[in-house]
């Protein structure tokens, strides 16, 4: 026996006050002798204007760990944890190699014994550990689960972790916005946060719910390259070389431990991959149609590629007006897995929604290019549900 699942409540924590585009390379760090060339160009493509760290502005000091953050995004959905029977936790990356993300975000709560799963990957792990806890209500396994999306990305982020970019390099960038660099770019784009979402297999007593339809989750890793990537330096042949292959004076040398992203690819794959052929697939097997969804909600890491993501619809079939479209990229910044479960909590709680509407979510995972769709259904409170 299988039971519908919905999200009963939705919980979000980023940490401090926003940051403006002024002030983070203070906060970050310089590299080299003078400021970032690059930052304020990419800033004009990305659109972001506000994000947060997880920093003290004032000693500069890291203030929470990638584990505090999703548990205070757990607390943020005011729920009970006592009854929590399934907890599956997603990031890019964790605090540490082992144990595993969320038995660290477990213990931060205190939980009680419970089933839990860490996911990783990048953006596509939140959606990862959510569609393993949805199953887990769907199947019988658990009545009440948690699932999380969270990244500190300023710890790698700092300063220390990057060597200088060339000033032709600037020069490129100025004239091609698309040919960023590798590891640079990604400082001016990548922001703290958490989020939450509880699930249960009856929507809740008063409120709306959101009863997930289905959650579709394509990789393509066999036809493609690695383009974003961790703890690795790539070879010319399109392979990775991974960190425990180095010694530590290359690890540092070469910024192996940096996040860093084949631009290029990215550019040339990315809409493809995330956009273009999952959705066909998806639009046959699920019979999809633009006039059936009221909000998409994409998380694209920039602007930038907007338009980009609209045409790919367009292409795939799926013409979904940017007057339907949700996203607090500018104000919330992108914060990779978390992404998503923060746009859900905003516009969840936003009072706009309303019974019989649709929610289509769209996370794409440039790691190796994955990407993941959601399909829910606004639900009316439990006893309206039930004719009563």
């Amino acid at each position: 026996m299988t039971h519908a699942v919905y999200i009963t409540a939705t919980g979000a924590f980023l940490p401090h006050a926003p940051v403006g585009n002024d002030e983070m390379e203070r906060l970050l760090g310089q590299v080299g002798e003078k400021p970032s060339r690059a930052r304020r160009t990419i800033l004009r493509s990305n659109g972001i204007v506000g994000r947060h760290y997880a920093i003290d502005p004032d000693t500069l000091q890291c203030t929470h760990s990638n584990a505090q953050l999703a548990a205070e995004a757990v607390r943020a959905l005011d729920a009970d944890h006592g009854k929590i029977d399934s907890l599956a936790c997603g990031t890019s990356i964790a605090d540490q190699l082992m144990p595993g993300h969320a038995s660290m975000v477990q213990g931060e709560l205190a939980l009680p014994a419970c089933d839990v799963l860490s996911a990783g990957g990048v953006c596509v792990a939140g959606m990862t550990a959510l569609k393993y806890a949805a199953n887990a209500v769907r199947t019988g396994d658990a009545c009440y689960a948690v699932a999380t999306g969270s990244e500190l990305s300023s710890a790698s982020m700092k300063a220390g972790n990057f060597s200088a970019e060339i000033d032709s390099r600037v020069d490129a960038l100025e004239k091609q916005p698309e040919l960023a660099f590798e590891k640079d770019f990604l400082r001016w784009m990548l922001s703290d946060g958490a989020g939450a979402v509880l699930l249960e297999n009856t929507p809740r007593d008063a409120g709306i719910s959101l009863r997930i339809d289905w959650i579709d989750i394509l990789s393509y890793a066999g036809e493609i390259e690695t383009c974003m990537y961790a703890g690795a330096t790539k070879n010319a042949d399109g392979t990775l070389r991974g960190w425990q292959h180095s010694d530590a004076e290359t690890r540092d040398s070469e910024s192996v431990m940096a996040v860093k992203q084949d631009v290029k690819l990215l550019n040339e794959q990315v809409i493809r991959y995330t956009v273009e052929e999952p959705l066909q697939a998806i639009i046959r097997k699920r019979n999809l149609a633009a006039e059936s969804i009221h909000y998409f909600l994409p998380h694209y890491s920039s602007l930038f590629f907007r338009d980009k993501v609209y045409a790919g619809l367009q292409r795939a079939g799926l013409d979904i007006p940017m007057t339907r479209w949700f996203t607090n990229l500018a104000s919330k910044g992108n914060t990779g897995s978390a992404s998503i479960y923060i746009m859900l909590d905003e516009l969840f709680r936003s009072g706009v929604l309303q019974p019989g509407e649709t929610l289509l979510c769209y996370i794409p995972e440039s790691g190796r290019f994955s990407t993941a769709f959601m399909h829910l259904t606004v639900m009316p409170p439990r006893e309206k549900c039930h004719g009563t």
